[in-house]
């Protein structure tokens, strides 16, 4: 799903996987021992995201992570790159976002497909562009992690 124009977004200057992509579900970024120090999210909102990224995972069995930064382009083709490098990938959720850019891409594995519609992705990408737009980078990511682990169920 390409959510396109993002609106005014607050900019992220690095780019920060909220949870590694070659370990998605396991240690997040606040378990590294070099934290990042810059960033467009307050440690608050990394914990916030992180009990997201967690809760999702449990709730539906799907592994979802999360990207920030800067996508080479064309962006769809490297967010499913990103997606790539997930384990167990057909599984996985990705939402890739990339602020100065203004684009959102959501991809998903085979399997998660069959329980996350392109119309649910879409529906969600609108919402998190709305908070964007607003400038909530965290509530927007916040949101689109609960709606689409909502359309994808239980585990």
């Amino acid at each position: 799903m390409t959510a396109g124009d993002l609106g005014q977004t607050a900019a992220a200057e690095h780019e920060q996987p909220m949870t590694e992509l070659e370990h998605p579900g396991g240690d997040s970024i606040l378990h590294d021992p070099n934290p990042v120090s810059e960033g467009p999210f307050s440690v608050r909102q990394l914990l916030r995201l992180d009990e997201a990224l967690r809760a999702a995972d449990q709730q539906t069995g799907l592994t979802f992570s999360v990207y920030i930064g800067e996508l080479e382009t064309p962006t769809r083709e490297h967010a499913e790159k990103l997606h790539r490098q997930i384990e167990n990938g057909d599984r996985a959720v990705l939402i890739a976002v990339s602020p100065n850019q203004r684009r959102l891409e959501i991809v998903t594995g085979n399997e998660a497909r069959k329980r996350i519609t392109d119309r649910d992705a879409k529906l969600a990408g609108l919402s998190m562009s709305a908070s964007f737009a607003g400038g909530d980078l965290a509530g927007g990511v916040l949101s689109g992690i609960d709606q689409l682990a909502g359309h994808a169920g239980r585990n």
